[in-house]
This record gives C-alpha cells, sequence and structure tokens, in this order.
C-alpha cells in the first residue's frame, strides 16, 4: 500500500516538475488528472489512523480515476474521440465571426488535443494511464492479500 501511495505522489511531483522545471503548462484534462492521485497518495497517509480496508479503496478508487481519465486524454490527443469543447479543437462551421472571436479568445492557451511530450510512443496522458492502472492494481492486491483480521486492523 505505501508503495502505491509513493507511486501517486511521485507521479503528481513528477507532473509538476514537467510543468515548473520542463515548462509544460497543463491543459485542462492534465490538470483533471492530478486530483485523483492526491486523493490516492492522501489515502496513503490516512492508512495510518483509518481502517486499512477503506484507505486501500480509497487509493484504488483514486488511480483507477485517474488512470480513466489519462485514457480519455490520450485518445483525445491520437483522434480517437473528441475532447471537451473547452481544450480541444472543435468543428467551427456555422459560427458567426463573433462567435468564432469569443470562442477564440475564450479557448485556453493549452489545447487537450495536441501532445506536448511523449516518449515511447506514450504521450504523458498515456504514461499516466498505464501507470496509474499499475498502482491501483498494487492497491487492490494490498486489500485482497490481507487476511480477514489484518483487514480490520
Amino acid at each position: 500500500m505505501w508503495l502505491a501511495a509513493a507511486g501517486s505522489a511521485a507521479l503528481l511531483l513528477g507532473a509538476y516538475g514537467f510543468q515548473h522545471l520542463g515548462g509544460l503548462a497543463p491543459c485542462q484534462m492534465c490538470l483533471w488528472q492530478r486530483w485523483p492521485h492526491a486523493l490516492a497518495a492522501g489515502a496513503g497517509v490516512l492508512a495510518i489512523w483509518a481502517p486499512f480496508a477503506m484507505t486501500a479503496l480509497l487509493g484504488a478508487a483514486g488511480a483507477a480515476t485517474t488512470a480513466g481519465i489519462g485514457v480519455f486524454h490520450a485518445g483525445v490527443e491520437q483522434g480517437l474521440w473528441e475532447g471537451p469543447a473547452t481544450c480541444s479543437a472543435g468543428s467551427i462551421s456555422g459560427l458567426s465571426v463573433e462567435d468564432l472571436m469569443a470562442t477564440i479568445m475564450a479557448a485556453p492557451v493549452v489545447r487537450c488535443d495536441e501532445i506536448a511530450w511523449q516518449w515511447l510512443g506514450l504521450s504523458m496522458a498515456g504514461w499516466n494511464a498505464a501507470l496509474s492502472l499499475g498502482l491501483a492494481a498494487l492497491w487492490l492486491t494490498a486489500v485482497f492479500a490481507r487476511g480477514p483480521e489484518e483487514k480490520r486492523a
């Protein structure tokens, strides 16, 4: 369990490192992926006082949630499906010049459908999804590897 909580904390710190040290501004969906990591890392801290099974399931839910958002985000980046209109390029047909200008001016600086960084063919969203699925599996393994007496502690 501690390894899974530390993994979420490391991924969260890595995202902040890419942002503040690497100069890669996050898009809206990148920010969405951070909150569940904070929840999962917090579940590890909470396990000091709260029942193990409850905190481990909370950590697993956080890791699985950020993995799901990462899969969705990676799909948007690859053009497999359309992302939220607030952070992706959408259709402009049928818009008046005024509406088009309003859309452009309201658009975020960083688009969710553009890959800012990738390694071995996976974007940061793809890596987040893959690693977070592994962390969710670690959380669940921690729950099911314990005996009934240990789960109550």
